[in-house]
């Protein structure tokens, strides 16, 4: 016997799981978020924020710390989108902290980053006014990619203006002309190639003879310096040489001053001693006697 089946019994079991499902999931990140404080924060953007939606989290160096509340464009100027940020107390927001609206990954989600804040830094302080703080902003990546491309394609079309404004057609003239005064000067060199390749034959053997003769130069110039080297030396000897002349001459000079003088006096003795002998040998030679008996006495004058 066949088991009947109730469809109607079966999807409506279906249908009422997956909404318990869906409920329990919705409390339970309900409840998670409500046990967070979070406080209110403004940014705003001069940029489209064309995919980001309310719920969109904040996001604080890739970790999740908000959400965005609301996007409206500003009262007090429609050029700028006003976007209101619930953000965890506890997530140090601080002056130079800066707003970039980013895309996550290949699914185009977009969501707001939030980027820089130092240690030293103060932290936001609420506006003058008593409103909730102001988180600067910075133009997202694409934003300045597009700034960027529209610049180039700017400077791409100026640049072929110019150049369309150069080449007009005088100068397009003037450059045929050049091309073919190009073409008859190629021409004429293809022509007188083969006096081109002995001319640099000659220059060539030329640069080898100067270099021998550079070689050459230097040989000269290295033996005419070992022959100053030379006499620079021989200059040496002579000058010594000369010094020691005049030592000699100095000492022969010291000679003379000093012995000249007992020279001299030796020779006046001698002189003496001389004239004395000569005297002693004539009266010996007059009167050999007296060597024994001494010398006489002179014989006595008239009257004695």
């Amino acid at each position: 016997m066949e088991t009947k089946v109730n469809f109607a019994l079966v999807g409506g079991f279906v249908v009422a799981l997956s909404v318990a499902l869906v409920a329990a999931v919705l409390w339970i990140s309900s409840s998670r978020s409500s046990r967070k404080e979070t406080a209110t924060y403004v940014a705003y953007f001069e940029e489209s924020v064309s995919g980001l939606n309310p719920r969109a989290p904040v996001k604080y160096k890739g970790v999740v710390v908000g959400s965005v509340q609301r996007i409206e464009l500003d009262p007090e100027d429609p050029e700028r989108v006003r976007l209101e940020l619930a953000i965890e107390r506890d997530v140090p927001i601080r002056q130079d902290t800066v707003a970039v609206l980013s895309v996550q990954g290949l699914t185009g989600i977009a969501f707001l980053d939030l980027e820089g804040g130092t240690r030293d830094a103060p932290l936001l302080e609420p506006s003058a006014d008593g409103g909730p703080p102001a988180i600067a902003t910075r133009p997202s990546l694409f934003r300045r990619l597009d700034t960027s491309t529209t610049g180039l394609l700017s400077d791409l079309s100026r640049t072929a203006q110019s150049v369309n404004d150069l080449l007009d057609a005088q100068t397009r003239a003037s450059l045929h002309r050049a091309i073919e005064d190009l073409e008859v000067v190629l021409a004429t060199v293809a022509r007188r190639s083969e006096a081109i390749d002995a001319s640099l034959v000659d220059a060539s053997r030329a640069i080898a003879n100067g270099a021998r003769a550079s070689e050459r130069l230097d040989d000269l110039v290295g033996q005419v310096a070992r022959s100053a080297a030379a006499v620079e030396r021989a200059a040496a000897s002579v000058a010594k040489a000369g010094e020691s002349a005049r030592a000699g001459f100095d000492r022969v000079e010291r000679f003379g001053t000093d012995a000249l003088p007992g020279l001299q006096s030796l020779i006046v003795e001698a002189r003496h001693l001389t004239a004395s002998l000569s005297t002693i040998a004539r009266e010996l030679e007059r009167d050999p006697s007296a060597l024994v008996l001494g010398r006489r006495p002179p014989p006595p004058g008239p009257g004695e």
